[in-house]
């Protein structure tokens, strides 16, 4: 089980500290499936191809790639493809060490998925606080730009595509796909209503897929080793590895990737080592601060990681942030601290997020200082509750998660705090 990590960080050579080169890279096949690609297979052929492997998006909703790809207006130009490297909820931090440790296979997905959808402009969206690394990543362009991997008649066809990398300004909102486009078009940071979706209206109004970095670090292995290949590990409907990023009370905090399917006792016992100075697991925020928290129960740590099966425990697998909190913590303080993030990001266009998180953060502001009762913690309950269902995007619907939970969970912690 352990050989699997860092496959997609260290696939073409594992254990090779040059891969992030681009000779090293392309030393060991890289771009040579992207030549394939645009020399010898149709748009189509891609689409269908990635459809039958059964990628599903590692960015948090876990939609399958290939559809989404596949959702693009016909006959509607020009086109673009936009990489999400927000990366901005709590406890993830695999994007960052796919663009430090592989950045090249990165890059050839999202050139490829940038054929598929017969786009010539892909942009690489990442975090106001990835300044550096955007440094870094406009050197890795021009480097294939100087090679003839992008630019115009690639390989003698006519096929031209250019890849520019864009930093946002460090706001948690920008990881929702059309406040993404908008950043990206200069303007606020905000979700737009939906219908239209990206497909038909994204960037600029026009047809736009927009994937996770993981997600498209994916596809180059699909299209040279094919769609069979990829569905050998993983489950029929959670198909592939994901990268798993433990932090928290965690012996040995880090990026491990598995096999989807694989049981939360088996990562985080068998392969992360177990809890920090041995103590007992209390709680598991499986998806950041975004999922409802989970009890370390032995039906949750026996419960495989894959997009449907967290569903049925009550809770998300989402992007795979996993924070580990001991027997130590009281989870009315992580709850507060979760609603406190959520306050601080919500971009304000719509009441319910805007004046909800706020006053969840004030009535957990007085829990926390021991000022509170159980009615205020009841009240806290009803503030959640009206909340969802009624926001603009998803961050609203995030934002409810950890009190609920940890309300319907772990109530003894929030009667220790008012008592």
């Amino acid at each position: 089980m352990a050989e699997q990590v860092f496959r997609i960080l260290r696939h073409r050579n594992p254990g090779m500290e040059n891969i992030a080169e681009l000779d090293e890279y392309i030393k060991h096949g890289g771009f040579e499936t992207f030549k394939k690609v645009v020399t010898t297979m149709t748009q189509k052929e891609v689409i269908d191809t990635v459809k039958a492997a059964g990628l599903r998006g590692r960015g948090g909703a876990g939609f399958p790639t290939g559809l989404k790809w596949g959702f693009l207006t016909p006959n509607k130009y020009p086109r673009y493809v936009v990489a999400n490297t927000d990366e901005s909820e709590p406890g993830t931090f695999k994007d960052r060490e796919i663009l430090t440790g592989n950045p090249f296979q990165f890059l050839e997905g999202l050139m490829i998925a940038s054929f598929a959808a017969e786009a010539n402009v892909a942009y690489n969206y990442c975090r106001g606080e990835f300044w550096e690394l955007v440094q870094i990543m406009d050197e890795k362009v021009a480097q294939l730009e100087e090679r003839g991997l992008l630019g115009d008649n690639l390989f003698g066809t006519d096929y031209s595509l250019r890849v520019y990398n864009h930093l946002g300004a460090g706001a948690y909102i920008c990881g929702e796909e059309s406040a993404l486009l908008n950043s990206l078009e200069g303007k606020l940071g905000q979700p737009r209503i939906k219908p239209p979706f990206p497909a038909d209206t994204g960037l600029y109004d026009m047809p736009t897929i927009v994937n996770n970095t993981e997600t498209l670090a994916n596809v180059p292995l699909i299209m040279e080793h094919g769609a069979d290949w990829y569905k050998e590990e993983g489950t029929e409907k959670s198909a592939g590895t994901k990268i798993m990023c433990i932090s928290g009370h965690a012996k040995n905090p880090g990026n491990y990737e598995v096999p989807l399917g694989t049981t939360l006792r088996e990562l985080l016992y068998d392969i992360a080592g177990g809890i920090a100075d041995d103590k007992d697991l209390k709680a598991i925020l499986p998806s950041g601060a975004s999922a409802p928290m989970i009890p370390a129960t032995d039906k949750v740590l026996d419960t495989e990681l894959t997009y449907e099966a967290m569903r049925d425990i009550g809770t998300e697998l989402g992007s795979a942030s996993i924070i580990l909190m001991d027997e130590t913590v009281n989870m009315a303080w992580a709850a507060a601290k979760a609603t406190a993030f959520f306050k601080h990001e919500s971009c304000g266009k719509c009441t319910p997020c805007r004046e909800g998180t706020f006053w969840m953060n004030s009535i957990m502001k007085r829990v926390e200082a021991g000022k509170a009762s159980m009615d205020d913690v009841n009240t806290l309950y009803d503030v959640a509750g009206n909340i969802q269902g009624k926001c603009l995007c998803a961050l609203g619907e995030f934002s409810i998660n950890p009190v609920r939970s940890s309300i319907d969970l772990f109530k003894a912690d929030y009667q220790e705090r008012v008592a």
